[in-house]
């Protein structure tokens, strides 16, 4: 089986879903990963312990753009 990433926009998201799970041969999964929620957890965990930091959007991408 081969799997596929699409990028989609937000609001035509639903529609596309709609339509995508009436081919049989496809399958839809939006789950999110055991690994992502691990890493979000222990990310949650760092901020609540002081161990990690967090800052405005804007100061980033000033910092990067």
């Amino acid at each position: 089986m081969t799997q596929l990433v699409l990028n989609i926009e937000d609001d035509k998201f639903n529609t596309f879903i709609e339509f995508i799970n009436t081919l049989d041969y496809v399958s839809v999964e939006t789950t999110i990963s055991d690994y992502q929620m691990e890493e979000v957890d222990a990310r949650l965990q760092m901020l609540n312990d002081g161990e990690m930091k967090i800052r405005p959007w804007e100061d980033a991408k000033n910092d990067v753009f």
